[in-house]
């Protein structure tokens, strides 16, 4: 109350213990009596929402998809809504299975209000409660509970979203409300066997790209005309490609490609085809349509925190150093706890704008969780190289190499579709001089 700004992160800072260990023991005490880590992130200038997941009631967890996929659903719902902001799903999922206060996600998150509710899924009947919290009074502004067939799960979600934009006070133009409705699926089995398939795809490994390939496919196979199935479909085969799994990756990116446009044939509203068509047109150095693709992903979904990033990646490749800047912060600005490559993106954004500082920073996130990202650990080998801080550049490039032992520096900076060839040659100089080769 005294400070309500105050993190365990800036009083680091301003300690002048000169025992580290001393230090630590210091801020681990501030830890456990429940003191933030980080400050709170400031308010969007229109109304911010998290959208928890939603808790499965039914006692059996192999419902527990059906339970994240309604989530998931209403979070993709909102997120289409210009004059919101909407946390994306990576980082509300955070909190799955967790007890948390309301004030505290709202405080992490940086959003003024959170939904959160339960699902009962028996048969053919599912019952959904949900309530909408204003994070900053803990007071209750929306909740209803609600007891439907299950064959109406569509129009169900699409009264949710309303009631929620309803207690919120935004108002839809004719065209917003349009794109609301979702085109995506008609049939309900088609629906609930992409609901099953995404946690497998969320898990991004070989194995689950192969089973949730097996499930859109059943998805199809349902219903003919499900965009979305096209859609998750795509984007394992573009997922095969970069897990290095797939026996002719040519053919592989052709696959995806028909598979976005035939989910684009049957909904063009949808943000996903976009940014997977975005990216085989970087890999074929098609810079200026990879943009394209990956702005109208962003007009599609402007509270899309993949769209967004993905739109960074794009413009840091093509040498457009401060929109690439400006849309991965955004991205993970609308997604605060974000999966590893938002970070060593920007990393590498800061990196080759000669923001150096800030680049370690973002590094330094992503290797905080995870010591051995190698992509973290190469973008700050090279930074330091940059910096002339060469002892620090060696030791990150040995531990490189402890864990890659046949690491080729030209053939990893091949890989990296650079518009521009002084950008390719900057990394490479770098690297080289931090001894790897």
């Amino acid at each position: 109350r005294i400070n309500p700004k105050f993190s365990i992160k800036q009083r680091a800072k301003t300690l002048p213990y000169k025992n580290q260990a001393d230090q630590g023991r210091y801020l681990d005490g501030l830890r456990k009596a429940g003191l933030p880590e980080t400050p709170p992130l400031p308010l969007p200038d229109k109304p911010s929402i998290a959208v928890l997941p939603f808790v499965n009631m039914s006692g059996d967890p192999e419902q527990e998809y059906f339970s994240d996929g309604i989530t998931e659903e209403i979070i993709t719902a909102l997120s289409k809504v210009p004059d919101l902001f909407v946390i994306a799903r990576n980082s509300s999922f955070t909190y799955k299975g967790k007890s948390v206060l309301i004030p505290t996600v709202g405080r992490e998150l940086g959003v003024q209000y959170v939904l959160e509710g339960s699902v009962r899924k028996s048969g053919d009947k599912v019952r959904i409660t949900a309530q909408l919290i204003d994070a900053k009074t803990n007071k209750h502004l929306w909740a209803e509970r609600y007891d439907r067939d299950l064959k109406d799960i569509f129009a169900l979600q699409d009264e949710i979203t309303m009631k929620i934009l309803t207690a919120l006070r935004v108002k839809l133009t004719e065209g917003e409300q349009a794109r609301l409705y979702d085109k995506g699926a008609k049939n309900l089995d088609s629906f609930l066997k992409v609901l099953e398939g995404r946690p497998y795809f969320y898990r991004f490994n070989r194995e689950s790209n192969v089973q949730a390939r097996q499930m859109f496919e059943e998805a199809i196979a349902l219903e003919p005309e499900n965009a979305h199935a096209f859609t998750m479909l795509g984007w394992t085969y573009l997922m095969e490609v970069w897990f290095g799994s797939s026996e002719s990756s040519s053919k592989a990116v052709d696959r995806a490609v028909e598979l976005a446009q035939k989910a684009l044939s049957l909904d063009d509203t949808i943000d996903l085809p976009h940014s997977l068509l975005a990216h085989v047109y970087l890999m074929k150095r098609q810079f200026e349509m990879a943009i394209a693709e990956a702005e109208r992903a962003v007009a599609l979904n402007p509270n899309g925190a993949d769209a967004q990033a993905h739109l960074g990646i794009i413009l840091n490749y093509a040498g457009r150093r401060e929109g690439a800047i400006a849309s991965l912060e955004k991205a993970i600005r609308l997604n605060p706890i974000p999966p590893n490559w938002y970070a060593f993106s920007l990393g590498e954004a800061y990196c080759l704008a000669g923001q150096h500082e800030k680049a370690l920073a973002a590094y330094e996130q992503v290797l905080h969780r995870y010591p051995d990202d190698i992509r973290a650990l190469i973008g700050s080998a090279a930074t330091y190289s940059l910096l002339g801080r060469e002892e620090e550049a060696r030791a990150q490039a040995a531990q490189i190499l402890g864990m890659e032992p046949k690491f080729n520096l030209e053939s990893f900076v091949k890989t990296l579709p650079f518009k521009n060839k002084a950008d390719a040659k900057l990394l490479l100089d770098s690297l080289y001089k931090a001894g790897l080769k």
